[in-house]
């Protein structure tokens, strides 16, 4: 999410800080289930068999210490078949206690993890030791009846992440992640996920591409000697077919038109045009940008995911209601021509999350289930072609 910078914040519910907040649910849920009927034992699957067919798998990014995924469930009559996670990598031995956590946290109460990989130090620290103990871990967690889509360092072609627009090195890292993956954990995929080329390139980030750098030249796609959103904003650091499972891309309302905080609903089409890479309304003509849909999800036959999705309240504004803004984003994104429009679209996810916002200096309500009204009227749009989570909980294979 390259307008929410509290990565750290996520970080933190994704995986719960001080392990408290999950190690005690956890804590109870094993006295519940102990009195309880035995579960049925987790089927492990292949990575091959993670999309579904037809429709797509419904996921939400939660704050997890807030709001834990069972009480997510309860309002929303469902349980989600993706629960969303970030950690830092590498990860120490506290964070992958707090992996194997999260892990039963989903078995429990969904279906499969989606683990974004944040390697804050630089993409020179992924090294072969730490994806080693990755891919170990990804193995046993899939052995225990979770299947796993890693989200390595999304956003890269982004200027905001420590390793963003460094398409050598990324692609390097990503692909020695992905092997380790493909070779030691069947039941997990690899996700390639970039954000939206609208205003590419970036300028003025931290981490820009420096002119007379080969990354700077690699990026330059039209050979003009100049960044600008001419050039490709995806193809130079995509890692190649046979590293890549899934390919995603995060698309969010944020409103019209930069600076950001104002209550506007969303223009009608902008989900797929966004999508589609074309296109152009209030927020800017952004034609130039690739249809990403078409080049990686048909042409390269990949499922496409939405890893994160919501449109913006800020309770702080006036402007328009709460409920018009998010159910005309939740109405596109939620459309019922979708499987038919984009039948590659396998997953998209929520972020429902209620916080501060550093792009507009103050609150955003991303949700959708924090208040009755808003809650009711988002479940009664969700349509029948969402896949969810199995109605009751299983228990990992040998337990």
């Amino acid at each position: 999410m390259k307008e929410s910078s509290l990565v750290a914040v996520v970080v933190v519910g994704a995986l719960a800080l001080g392990g408290g907040t999950i190690a005690s649910q956890l804590s109870a849920r094993a006295e519940q289930e102990a009195q309880a009927p035995p579960s049925p034992v987790c089927t492990v699957l292949d990575r091959s068999e993670l999309a579904p067919e037809s429709g797509a798998l419904y996921g939400v990014n939660l704050d997890w210490e807030d709001k834990p995924p069972a009480d997510y469930a309860d309002r929303l009559g469902h349980r989600p078949a993706v629960s969303v996670s970030f950690t830092g990598f590498p990860y120490d031995e506290r964070g992958h206690d707090y992996l194997r956590m999260a892990a039963d946290q989903v078995r429990a109460d969904g279906q499969m993890l989606l683990l974004t990989l944040e390697p804050q130090g630089g993409l020179e620290e992924v090294a072969d030791e730490a994806v080693q103990a990755l891919a170990a871990d990804l193995a046993e967690i899939n052995d225990s009846g979770v299947p796993v889509i890693v989200r390595f360092a999304h956003e890269m072609n982004g200027s905001w992440y420590a390793w963003g627009q460094q398409p050598t090195a990324y692609v390097k890292a990503y692909r020695r992640v992905a092997e380790a993956v493909h070779e030691q954990a069947p039941g997990s995929a690899m996700m390639w996920a970039p954000n939206y080329g609208g205003g590419y390139p970036f300028a003025r980030g931290q981490y820009e591409a420096e002119p007379g750098t080969a990354d700077f030249a690699a990026l330059d796609t039209d050979g003009n000697g100049e960044l600008t959103m001419a050039d490709d904003p995806y193809a130079p650091y995509y890692p190649g077919d046979d590293a890549v499972d899934w390919v995603g891309m995060s698309l969010y309302h944020w409103g019209d038109q930069y600076p950001w905080g104002e209550n506007e609903v969303p223009e009608p089409g902008k989900f797929a045009a966004q999508l589609t890479g074309t296109y152009d309304g209030a927020g800017g003509d952004d034609r130039a940008v690739p249809d990403f849909y078409a080049e990686y999800g048909q042409r390269r036959g990949k499922p496409v995911a939405i890893p994160e999705t919501a449109a913006l309240y800020n309770p702080a504004a006036g402007g328009a209601d709460e409920l018009a803004i998010k159910q005309a984003w939740w109405g596109q994104v939620f459309d019922p021509a979708i499987p038919q429009d984009f039948p590659q679209l396998k997953l998209i996810s929520w972020f429902e999350w209620d916080k501060h916002e550093v792009e507009i200096d103050g609150p955003v309500d991303w949700t959708t289930t924090n208040t009755a009204a808003v809650r009711d009227a988002f479940t009664a749009d969700l349509p029948d072609w969402l896949r969810w989570g199995p109605e009751e909980s299983c228990t990992a294979p040998g337990s």
